[in-house]
This record gives structure tokens, C-alpha cells and sequence, in this order.
């Protein structure tokens, strides 16, 4: 039952973020953005729905119940909760779950964005780990993972050149660096 719940919870979440997501590259093409790294998309987009899929039967077949660590995992997950939505409130209408770039845009340094650069990365890699640790979803946890991390190492470097390309990225993290 709990795992029902916080399934729906979460799902219910991914769904109001895919609406946020939309109406901000609404307004971020309005403002002469571009898309870049398109191609990949569509890969993580189903690696993210396969995820919940695999969640579901594994632990539908499984049926390992929740882990005797739950309420450790379950107040992490809370907490990287609380770290998502920091993120997109930091963002603003810079939050997308497509890499869009503006051009000559002043790069966000607030929020977590000011203690490291991809915050949101970090959620979903911990997302993905914790929540099928929940409920003893294993084979879950770790395909997901390496996957994810498959994921991001295409996806970051794409997101940190056109950064640099187009914005003040490499001036404000060069000079996050040479402070340090």
C-alpha cells in the first residue's frame, strides 16, 4: 500500500514538472532560445518510463516488501524531494527537462546552483537509487543507475558546451574556481 502511494505521489510530481517544463520552454523559445542535444532525449525520456515499468514488476513479482531501512531511505528521498524543488524554483523559467540554451543569458547562481553546477542530475541519480531501495527493488536500483549514469555522460557534456558557448558559464565558474 505505502509503496502505491508514493508511487503515485511521485508520478503525480514527474507530471506537474512535465507541465513546468513546457510552459518555461514556451517562454524560453519565446525569449530566442534553441534546443540542443535533441537527439538524446527522446533515450532518456524512455529510460525514465521504462524505470517506473521495471519499478512496478519488480516489485509486484518480487513482492520483498519494504526494506528494513525504509525510514532512512524514505527520509532521504524526502530530502532530495526537498532538493528538486529548489532546484526548479532556482531556476525559474530557466528549468527545463530539455537542454535549452539563450543565448548571452546570465547564468543562474543561486539556490544549489551556487554550491555545484547540475543539482538536479544529483536528484535524479539519488531518485533513481533510493526509491527502488525502498522496497528492495534491486535489480531496479542498479540497472537504473548504471543507465542513468550511462545517461548523464552523454547529456552533461552536451549541456556544458553549449553553456560555454553561448553564456557567461565559463566566466562564472572560472571565477567560482580561481575564489576557491
Amino acid at each position: 500500500m505505502i509503496f502505491y502511494l508514493i508511487l503515485t505521489i511521485v508520478i503525480l510530481q514527474r507530471l506537474t514538472e512535465v507541465v513546468i517544463a513546457k510552459r518555461n520552454e514556451k517562454w524560453m523559445f519565446s525569449q530566442g532560445a534553441y534546443e540542443v542535444g535533441a537527439s538524446h532525449y527522446p533515450y532518456m525520456v524512455t529510460m525514465h518510463v521504462s524505470f517506473f515499468l521495471f519499478l512496478i514488476v519488480e516489485i509486484v513479482t518480487n513482492n520483498n516488501g519494504i526494506s528494513p531501512l525504509f525510514p532512512l531511505f524514505f527520509i532521504l528521498f524526502i530530502a532530495v524531494q526537498a532538493l528538486r524543488i529548489w532546484c526548479i524554483r532556482s531556476l525559474g523559467s530557466f528549468w527545463n527537462t530539455k537542454i535549452l540554451i539563450l543565448p548571452d543569458a546570465q547564468v543562474v547562481r543561486k539556490g544549489p546552483y551556487e554550491y555545484m553546477r547540475h543539482p538536479n542530475y544529483a536528484v535524479v541519480c539519488l531518485e533513481i537509487l533510493l526509491l527502488p531501495l525502498m522496497f528492495q527493488a534491486y535489480f531496479t536500483a542498479f540497472c537504473f543507475t548504471l543507465l542513468n549514469i550511462t545517461m548523464l555522460s552523454v547529456r552533461i557534456p552536451i549541456e556544458e558546451k553549449a553553456l560555454r558557448d553561448a553564456t557567461n558559464y565559463n566566466r562564472v565558474f572560472q571565477k567560482k574556481i580561481s575564489e576557491s
